[in-house]
């Protein structure tokens, strides 16, 4: 998975200045698929704290990455940057995998 010097510099930014405090754990980026939208599988990205089982990390010097076991299969080789344009801002996924998405692009499959 390549992760963008834009995406990195955004993600260490938000877990910085995160007010969610756990003692003894550390915050990450966890990136997941889940079942929903037009197209069957949906991504989810969102902080978190909670280590899972066969979770596969990706780590840098100012934040980790995990991805679940049951969400690597689809995630990998993927790119995920930030962008901030006039006309959209927030992270986005470019994903070698899919096979097709629906017309609003929320969900892949």
């Amino acid at each position: 998975m390549i992760i963008t010097d834009s995406a990195k510099i955004k993600i260490a930014s938000l877990i910085k200045d995160s007010q969610v405090s756990v003692p003894d754990k550390p915050l990450f980026l966890r990136l997941a698929v889940q079942p929903g939208g037009c197209s069957g599988l949906r991504y989810q990205t969102y902080f978190d704290y909670e280590i899972k089982e066969g979770d596969h990390l990706i780590r840098y010097a100012d934040f980790d990455i995990r991805i679940d076991k049951m969400s690597w299969p689809y995630m990998e080789g993927s790119t995920f940057d930030f962008v901030d344009t006039i006309q959209k801002q927030g992270f986005t996924i470019d994903n070698p995998n899919t096979h097709g998405t629906c017309a609003c692009g929320d969900s892949f499959n």
